[in-house]
């Protein structure tokens, strides 16, 4: 008979919303927690499932405020069942989808099979970003007021930017009663024109066309002014260059209402990483410089950057085999987020409570219209947890991700630090407690 309680014995509590770092149990009952601290399990032991961590990390489910989950429409990429999974397995409780899908999420009936397709098949909470525009055509307006009334939970028309400033000033308007943001793929397509990776020495030596820094830069800059016009919520996604940060950290001095995202493949590797040409570490935005990485980190560190997301996207093997250019762009991060991160706390650039609060109580805070108490591990908070061995070191085959895409340029990359397990609504999810 299964037991009323699960416990989490003896590990390093990490919870970032309370400036929370100690050695302790977390208590779980009815999918909340009921108790947290040193010497919690000994006051609930009876009827209880004991997990004995042995001073494994211990921190709230991570929420990814950008990923692509490709249903419907792109099934041979990914589903909603597939993506869970490997979210799963990255320590991600709370996903959120963008409405690239085809049809695109611009209608209260596809964000409601969305929906439906999540309750039946998620391992994890899906929650949909409805469109910008109706078809993602930058045009017109989708029906945003709609779109937020089925549960969206922010607009977008990711992998096409809003490239109309009147456009992007009425979905502002729009979206600054519903409390809900603008969140906008920043390029320029007439700076970008055939760019294919990041423009300067490299792109030259390989004679691949460049996508400059100013073509993110310029519309950047675009929407933080549109912002402080209307005194409306805007948000940067995948924010990849030291100018980008910049404008923003200057916009939020200003107290315009910005926010940025930046994503772990665009914190960790830089341009050379198409040196021979592959097509696995074609993103967009493309990798760019340490420079531009070193600014990103400062701007993690600073607050300018307010959370880190994936920007998972799964492909098939067809579309990223073939020559660098005609390869769809994109990563299939669930799986690497974490470890790939790691390497920047176990090189001192941030701290591990740092990374943790980017990953789970900020994006948190990004989905309060939710009414979900998500993010913390405080006393009946939803049990959505993560549990990390810092130090479990692993060569990442992406041959075995539980995703369908297994395009990552980290194929083959020793890396230290895992998630072994996942608690979603105080249920495992994913499980390698015990597994080498």
């Amino acid at each position: 008979m299964m037991k009323s309680k699960l416990i989490l014995k003896d590990g390093l509590i990490i919870d970032p919303a309370r400036s929370i770092e100690v050695r302790g149990d977390v208590v779980i009952e009815g999918g909340k927690i009921i108790d947290s601290g040193p010497g919690a399990a000994a006051s609930h032991s009876e009827n209880a499932d004991v997990v004995e961590l042995n001073g494994m990390i211990i921190t709230p489910g991570f929420i990814d405020m950008h990923c692509h989950l490709r249903e419907p429409g792109f099934e041979d990429k990914e589903t909603i069942k597939t993506g869970s999974l490997a979210a799963a397995a990255g320590g991600f409780t709370t996903i959120c989808a963008m409405p690239n899908t085809q049809p695109p999420a611009d209608s209260a009936s596809t964000l409601s099979f969305i929906a439906q397709t999540s309750t039946r098949d998620s391992l994890v909470r899906v929650l949909p970003i409805g469109c910008v525009t109706a078809g993602r055509a930058g045009r017109e307006l989708a029906p945003m007021i709609e779109l937020a009334g089925a549960g969206a939970v922010g607009f977008s028309d990711d992998g096409s930017p809003v490239g109309d400033a009147w456009i992007m000033l009425r979905a502002l308007e729009y979206s600054k009663p519903l409390g809900l943001p603008i969140i906008n793929h920043c390029e320029d397509l007439s700076l970008v024109a055939n760019g294919q990776m990041n423009e300067g020495k490299i792109s030259t030596l390989l004679g691949i066309p460049g996508n400059p820094s100013i073509s993110e830069e310029v519309m950047i800059a675009r929407d933080t002014i549109l912002a402080e016009y209307t005194g409306a919520w805007v948000h940067i996604a995948h924010i990849s260059t030291a100018g980008g940060v910049e404008i923003v950290r200057q916009a939020k001095r200003r107290g315009v209402r910005v926010t940025a995202e930046a994503t772990p493949h665009h914190l960790c590797l830089t341009e050379y990483a198409v040196m021979d040409y592959d097509s696995m570490a074609r993103v967009n935005p493309p990798l760019r410089t340490q420079a531009d990485i070193e600014a990103l980190i400062e701007g993690l560190n600073d607050g300018t950057i307010d959370i880190i997301a994936t920007d998972h996207a799964p492909h098939t093997a067809d579309d990223k085999a073939q020559e660098f250019g005609l390869a769809l762009p994109g990563i299939s991060g669930f799986e690497t987020a974490l470890a790939v991160l790691l390497s920047l706390v176990h090189a001192g650039k941030i701290k591990m409570a740092d990374l943790l609060y980017k990953m789970s109580a900020g994006p948190a805070a990004m989905l309060s219209s939710t009414g979900l108490k998500l993010g913390t591990l405080e006393k009946r908070a939803v049990a959505d947890i993560a549990i990390i061995d810092p130090d479990h070191e692993w060569t990442v085959d992406s041959s075995v991700f539980l995703s369908k895409g297994k395009n990552s340029p980290f194929h083959g990359t020793r890396l230290k630090g895992k998630v072994k397990a996942t608690i979603a609504g105080g249920k495992f999810v994913f499980n390698e407690i015990g597994k080498n």
